[in-house]
């Protein structure tokens, strides 16, 4: 994160964006301004374009409300994040390029699987707050019958832990101080 926030552009904030709301890829490039309430901080995701095919709530942490406002101070199109072409979002080909040109190998859905397992391995956060999190739809229909809710608050507590962990330094992999002190 700290490489990518040493970068500029509309695709850079748009692959942030991804990261801390943990959202799809599609779902991020497809968002559209009259799907949020910054007074609210929320960001809300029509259900036709949810892969679950059900509205979802995403609460937005103080950085990813920061980018939205970012991009609105350059708003020129229905998207949070527009394309070259007018009237279209950037392409998932875009993030792609930057993400890899940062970590090779690594792509947008791998941060979704950075988040599930920090949010299991990091934080007290119940499973269902972080499938939530994720737009998954519980499994066991039964437990789909009576959840009614979606959890919002414990996920908005979860969305500004997630945030301020991605603003941590980097860890020091003690692998490459050997490494490098070996090589010299």
């Amino acid at each position: 994160m700290a490489e990518l926030r040493g970068q500029d552009g509309v695709t850079v904030l748009a692959l942030e964006f991804a990261v801390l709301t943990a959202a799809r890829t599609n779902e991020v490039l497809g968002a559209r301004w009259d799907e949020f309430d910054p007074s609210a901080r929320l960001w809300t995701i029509p259900a036709e374009r949810m892969k679950a095919g059900r509205e979802h709530r995403v609460p937005l942490s103080d950085a990813a409300l920061a980018i939205v406002e970012r991009m609105r101070a350059i708003r020129c199109s229905d998207f949070l994040f527009p394309g070259i072409k007018p009237r279209q979002p950037l392409s998932a080909a875009v993030l792609l390029i930057v993400l890899r040109r940062l970590r090779p190998g690594v792509t947008v859905h791998g941060m979704r699987s950075t988040f599930a397992d920090w949010a299991a391995e990091q934080t007290s956060a119940p499973s269902e707050v972080r499938e939530m999190a994720l737009g998954h739809t519980v499994a066991d229909k039964v437990e789909a019958a009576y959840r009614r809710g979606d959890l919002f608050e414990k996920r908005r507590q979860l969305a500004q832990a997630w945030a301020q962990f991605c603003a941590s330094p980097p860890a020091i992999d003690e692998r490459r101080v050997v490494l490098r002190i070996g090589a010299r």
